[in-house]
């Protein structure tokens, strides 16, 4: 696998080799091709919000997009299926600032959150989504196996990033990150507007979060 990382957050206390390894880690499991690339792009907020209201038409900033390239893959499939072989899957877009509120609130640290929205973006770039509630079950059985593996791959290699968590919430169900969602949207809309003065009807509402 070839993954690039590029830090364009301003977040120095990033582990860009976790970040590699866990995203070579979930395409392999996922039985990539070998000579598949993939980029991982750490933004701040701001660029983040950007992206989010461009792309979602959702306002604030969110904890991961996922760009999948889906011109290489006529009518559809993975792009490294048959006969494309090895391509470009796409980028990962991951925010350390806002991923590492969120991580406090969910009890673990920023090293872990990462992995796991590594890991949840190489899902998405794969074809997998969690629209139908069918789909979101399956995709987030898979996540968290893969994250678990990981782990345990760690410890059989001899090369640890970062302890693995045992809290409630380090390997979620999809109802626990919609929990997740709802207390960082309330979270971000006191910080916007702190006295209140919109109310739950205001420009920071809560809006559906896409992962």
């Amino acid at each position: 696998m070839s993954i690039e990382v590029l830090n364009e957050s301003g977040e120095a206390d990033v582990n860009e080799q976790m970040l590699i390894d866990v995203c070579s880690f979930a395409l392999q499991t996922m039985d990539v091709h070998p000579d598949t690339e993939a980029t991982i792009t750490l933004v701040d907020e701001p660029t983040m919000a950007d992206l989010h209201v461009r792309w979602m038409d959702l306002e604030g900033p969110t904890d991961v997009m996922s760009f999948p390239m889906d011109e290489l893959t006529p009518g559809g499939g993975r792009p490294d299926a048959t006969p494309f072989g090895a391509s470009m899957l796409g980028d990962i877009i991951l925010c350390p600032a806002f991923d590492r509120k969120q991580a406090e609130m969910a009890g673990h640290d920023l090293a872990h959150e990462l992995a796991l929205l590594t890991v949840h973006g190489v899902l998405h770039l794969l074809g997998y989504d969690h629209i139908q509630p069918a789909d979101e079950r399956e995709m987030f059985a898979l996540q968290n196996e893969i994250l678990a593996d990981w782990y345990d791959s760690m410890t059989a290699r001899g090369v640890e990033y970062q302890p693995k968590p045992t809290g409630a919430h380090a390997f979620p169900s999809a109802a626990d990150r919609e929990e997740l969602d709802r207390l960082m949207r309330e979270r971000e809309a006191q910080h916007a507007d702190p006295h209140g003065t919109h109310g739950p009807s205001g420009p920071n509402a809560p809006t559906q979060n896409e992962n």
